[in-house]
C-alpha cells in the first residue's frame, strides 16, 4: 500500500500534466487557425492522425495482440469513431480557418458537455430538474458566446459560426460513444485504433501534390503541428484518460474549466483577436451550467 507521501507526490505529479494537457488542448484552436496558412483541412486532418497514431503506437505494443479479442460490437464502434474523428476534425480546422479561433475554443468547450448530456438523457429516458436547468443555461450561454441576441438567429448559420456547432455536436456524440466503446476494450489500444481509422479514411480525401511540397513545412508549420498533433492529441488526450479514474470526474472537471480561456487568451496574444465581453460571459454561463449538473 503506498504512503501518504507517495500518494501526495503522485496526485502532485497527475496535477502538473494535466494543467499541460488542458493547456496544449486551449492553444490547438489556435495552432490550427495557424496551420490553415500550409495545407488544406483533408492533409491537416491526415496528418495530424498519421502522426498522433504513430506518437501513440509505442505504448499500445504489448496490447496489440489483445485487439483479436475485440468483438464485432466493439469494432464497429471503433469504425463509427474513426469516422466522426475525421468530420470533427474537418470541421475543427475549417471552423477556425473561417471564424475566431477563440471563441470557437470556448464554445465548443463548454457546450459539448451538455450536448453530451442531453443524448445521454434521451439514451436512458430520464431527466432531472438540475439537468433541465443546466441544458438551458448552457444553450443560453451557448447563444451568448455567438452573439446570437445582438446580431440575430440567422447568424447561427453562418459558415464563422456553423462549423464550431457542428464541432460541438460531433464531439458530444463522440463522447457518448467513446465511453460504451471504452467498456470492452483497454482505453490507450481504443484511442490508438481509432486514429488508425481516421487516418485510413483521410487518405482518400487528401491531396498528394501538396503533401510533397517539402518547402512549405517552414518551423511555423512544425512548430504549430507538432502543439496541435503530438501534443493535444497523443498527450493531451491520453493525460486526461489516464488522470480520471485517478482523479475522480469532479475534480478532472475542474482542469477542463480552464480550456476556454486558455484558448481564448492565446488567440488574443498570438492572433490578436479581441476578447469579447459577450465570450467571456457566455463561457462563464455555460461553465455554470456543467457546474449545476455535475452538482449532487
Amino acid at each position: 500500500m503506498k504512503s501518504i507521501k507517495e500518494n501526495q507526490l503522485t496526485n502532485k505529479t497527475i496535477y502538473f500534466l494535466m494543467i499541460l494537457a488542458m493547456l496544449s488542448w486551449g492553444i490547438a484552436w489556435t495552432n490550427a487557425k495557424l496551420l490553415n496558412e500550409y495545407l488544406n483541412y483533408y492533409n491537416l486532418v491526415f496528418l495530424r492522425f498519421l502522426f498522433g497514431f504513430l506518437s501513440i503506437l509505442p505504448f499500445t505494443l504489448k496490447k496489440i495482440k489483445l485487439i483479436k479479442n475485440i468483438s464485432n460490437k466493439s469494432f464497429i464502434n471503433i469504425l463509427s469513431m474513426g469516422v466522426l474523428f475525421f468530420i470533427y476534425n474537418y470541421c475543427f480546422f475549417k471552423g477556425t480557418d473561417l471564424g475566431k479561433s477563440g471563441m470557437g475554443g470556448v464554445f465548443v468547450t463548454t457546450t459539448n458537455p451538455l450536448i453530451t448530456l442531453i443524448i445521454i438523457t434521451i439514451i436512458n429516458k430520464e431527466l432531472k430538474l438540475n439537468h433541465l436547468f443546466g441544458i438551458v443555461l448552457g444553450v443560453i450561454g451557448g447563444l451568448v458566446i455567438l452573439d446570437v441576441f445582438n446580431l440575430g438567429i440567422s447568424y447561427l448559420v453562418d459558415l464563422k459560426n456553423i462549423y464550431f456547432i457542428f464541432c460541438s455536436l460531433i464531439w458530444g456524440l463522440m463522447t457518448v460513444i467513446m465511453s460504451y466503446g471504452q467498456k470492452e476494450v483497454d482505453s490507450v489500444l481504443y484511442i490508438m485504433i481509432c486514429y488508425f481509422c481516421t487516418t485510413i479514411i483521410s487518405i482518400f480525401f487528401i491531396s498528394t501534390n501538396e503533401l510533397f511540397q517539402l518547402d512549405i513545412f517552414n518551423l511555423k508549420f512544425l512548430i504549430n503541428f507538432f502543439l496541435v498533433s503530438i501534443g493535444a492529441m497523443s498527450f493531451g488526450t491520453s493525460v486526461y484518460i489516464f488522470s480520471t479514474p485517478r482523479l475522480g470526474p469532479v475534480k478532472s472537471s475542474v482542469f477542463i474549466f480552464s480550456v476556454p480561456f486558455i484558448a481564448m487568451s492565446t488567440a488574443y496574444f498570438v492572433l490578436e483577436e479581441a476578447i469579447t465581453i459577450n465570450v467571456i460571459l457566455g463561457g462563464l454561463l455555460s461553465i455554470l451550467a456543467i457546474y449545476i449538473v455535475n452538482k449532487k
